[in-house]
């Protein structure tokens, strides 16, 4: 009889420290997935079929600024820009490659200028004057009809980098 009850209390604590330990790896594992905001903040996608000729537009994407702008056609197209249908598109994180300011957009002078140190970039990103030691930065994108989903590097994208038009 007291050999029954001591296997049935080896059980019983083995079945308890088993489902403890199930409790834990699983708690575990929830601390190492991303949380769902993370997730989510990987890919933005914009629609770009509303966007006006040399009008600024300025999304978010990983918590930093996108610049989106539809080039209209007065402007200098360049092996930089998305080209969707017939329009050509600036896009690029709106953070100087120098130290990091947001340049403001000229729109009547078609660039970007940073106050901080007084670099200019052209309106598809490239350098004007320095400091800045690079373009702006294109972030991987893809093209869906008219929308662009940034955080996936679509053919387009890869392309550009094989050329080497991507900082």
């Amino acid at each position: 009889m007291e050999k029954k009850r001591r296997d049935f209390m080896g059980l019983g604590l083995g079945l308890f420290t088993a489902a403890g330990g199930i409790g834990a790896l699983y708690a575990m594992k929830r601390t190492w997935d991303p949380l769902p905001s993370v997730k989510a903040a990987g890919f933005t996608t914009i629609d770009l079929a509303s966007a006006e000729p040399n009008k600024l537009v300025v999304e978010k994407w990983r918590g930093k600024p996108i610049f989106v702008l539809k080039k209209s056609p007065d402007m200098k197209k360049d092996p930089r820009d998305i080209v969707i249908g017939n329009d050509h598109f600036h896009v690029s994180i709106g953070l100087c490659t120098h130290l990091g300011c947001i340049p403001a957009y000229e729109g009547e002078q078609h660039k970007f200028m940073c106050a901080c140190h007084g670099g200019e970039f052209d309106a598809s990103g490239r350098v004007l004057k320095s400091p800045p030691p690079s373009p702006l930065v294109i972030p991987p994108f893809t093209i869906e009809g008219t929308k662009l989903v940034l955080g996936e590097a679509g053919p387009e994208y890869k392309k550009m980098l094989d050329d080497g038009l991507i900082a």
